[in-house]
């Protein structure tokens, strides 16, 4: 994929960074196609780049493309505007709708929260040092339920917000087939509660990926306790990763 030019630093940075690496591409894409079949519907919430939008392209997938941020959704427009299976919503995630305050971290927009809650998380953390963030905006805010009405129901959802993970699922009235959140070592607790709202919609089938290996570190299902445990007992230095949830009972 060519990448367009960006007049932001960070946003070049960030293109820099999340294309034009092909082992990564195809480990990410083997993950994503445990998940997805071509013609499938997936919704990104918090594309950032559009790095896993690329691969859900590659993929033959649809995909909702959702990002608050200006200078990002301006980029997702450049790589994605004229693609007719890619639609892009310029809004926040949350539990309803409404507006929200978006902190943003201009040198490195990929860490911009909704969450003041990640922000004091962050401060002082090992391997956080020196982010700043130094904005804030109002931004829309829309719902995972709100979307599936309007574009329809995902077979995949990814969601990568910063510390809002638990508040995006809070948004989710049903089951949609897989997804997966970020989880950071700052905020296990965030992790939890994303859990716990997993399992009350139905999901019982759990693994993980930590940073961006795009491997599943268990290699089997696992359960909500077990998935759960496993993340208390990752050292601070693991520093983020992805769960991925099955809806359904457990095997």
């Amino acid at each position: 994929m060519a990448v367009p030019p960006s007049s932001d630093p960070a946003v070049r940075r960030s293109l820099a960074i999340y294309y034009g690496d092909p082992a990564r591409d195809r480990l990410m894409d083997a993950l994503h196609a445990r998940f997805l079949r071509p013609g499938d519907l997936a919704f990104d919430v918090g594309a950032h780049v559009g790095d896993r939008v690329a691969s859900f392209r590659r993929l033959g997938c649809r995909v909702v493309a959702v990002e608050p941020q200006p200078a990002l959704v301006a980029a997702l427009g450049a790589l994605y505007g004229a693609d007719p299976a890619v639609a892009l919503e310029a809004t926040a995630v949350g539990p309803e709708e409404g507006t929200l305050d978006l902190f943003v971290n201009a040198d490195n927009p990929t860490v911009t929260t909704a969450s003041p809650a990640f922000i004091a998380a962050a401060d002082g953390a090992p391997g956080w040092e020196g982010q700043v963030w130094s904005e804030t905006i109002a931004v829309p805010v829309t719902t995972l339920d709100a979307l599936i009405g309007r574009h329809g129901r995902p077979a995949f959802v990814k969601i990568d917000v910063e510390g809002f993970e638990a508040e995006v699922l809070a948004g989710l009235s049903s089951p949609v087939p897989a997804l997966s959140f970020e989880f950071t070592t700052i905020q296990r607790d965030v992790a939890h509660r994303a859990l716990d709202r997993l399992a009350a919609l139905g999901y019982a089938r759990f693994d993980a990926a930590l940073g961006e290996t795009q491997s599943l570190v268990h290699g089997a299902w696992v359960s909500r306790d077990a998935i759960g445990g496993w993340l208390d007992g990752l050292p601070p230095e693991a520093n983020s990763g992805d769960v991925y949830a099955l809806a359904g009972p457990a095997a």
